[in-house]
């Protein structure tokens, strides 16, 4: 998804600064942006190491001469395992990457945001951050911070230039599970049609890239995510019900 906000952006005529962890994804995708991509500068960070984030702005605006909005969408889940059963080395390294990764670049770059005559910050929180999914119970927590973090930024900066959006998606086609390296568990037929339901990435960036434009805070990407949220709030034990009979499958 990351990819392909990177993309569309560049296509819109933005200029990117892709930041990740592994250098070759990024150069990927400065590949894949053909005739644009000279607008697009790459930085192979570690986002939950503090002091390399601390230094990307000044890096960024050095060949950009600006920073005009960040997006945060790196993110990783847990095994498909209880809280009972996962090791503390997964849920520190889900909370670092999902929640501090991403308060460590907001916390960089929002002063430079501040500056700008108009700016935006884009937090990706998930479906799972305003509703309980067993078996991914600590990237939930993950998720659900960003959620109330990005929530309280937009309170706090209503009287900025500096907009505010928080993006709930649902089943997006991504390789998350492959790039968390985590095994997916063996499903059955009602979990396999549900996966083949899942939005493309191209339109989930389309979604979150249309919120950002209109200054949408809360940006729900995917029917179901929409649904469900609606759902939750409604009828919370139920949703509860309904989601751990969906995920009855993984978590033999």
């Amino acid at each position: 998804m990351g990819r392909e906000l990177a993309l569309l952006l560049l296509k819109k005529g933005a200029k990117v600064a892709g930041v990740d962890i592994r250098t070759e994804s990024l150069n990927e995708t400065k590949k894949l942006a053909g005739a644009s991509a000279d607008h697009m500068s790459v930085h192979a960070v570690n986002i939950t190491d503090a002091e390399a984030v601390r230094s990307l702005p000044e890096q960024i605006i050095a060949i950009h001469g600006a920073i005009h909005g960040l997006i945060n969408n790196a993110g990783i889940i847990q095994p498909f395992v209880r809280i009972n059963d996962l090791d503390m080395e997964h849920i520190q390294k889900v909370m670092q990457v999902n929640f501090f990764g991403a308060l460590y670049m907001t916390k960089a770059f929002l002063p430079h945001l501040l500056q700008r005559e108009e700016a935006h910050i884009v937090n990706t929180s998930s479906m799972g951050g305003f509703l309980p999914v067993p078996g991914q119970g600590i990237y939930g927590a993950s998720k659900a911070a960003i959620k109330l973090m990005t929530e309280a930024l937009y309170a706090e900066l209503r009287e900025t230039h500096v907009h505010v959006s928080v993006v709930f998606p649902g089943a997006v086609g991504t390789h998350i599970t492959e790039n968390s390296g985590v095994d997916m568990p063996n499903v059955g037929k009602d979990m396999q049609k549900a996966q083949a339901k899942t939005l493309s990435p191209e339109k989930a960036a389309a979604i979150i890239v249309h919120g950002m434009e209109k200054n949408t805070v809360r940006i729900f990407v995917g029917k179901d995510s929409r649904f469900m949220d609606r759902l939750y709030r409604l009828a919370p034990g139920f949703a509860t019900r309904f989601i751990a009979k969906q995920m009855r499958a993984l978590l033999h």
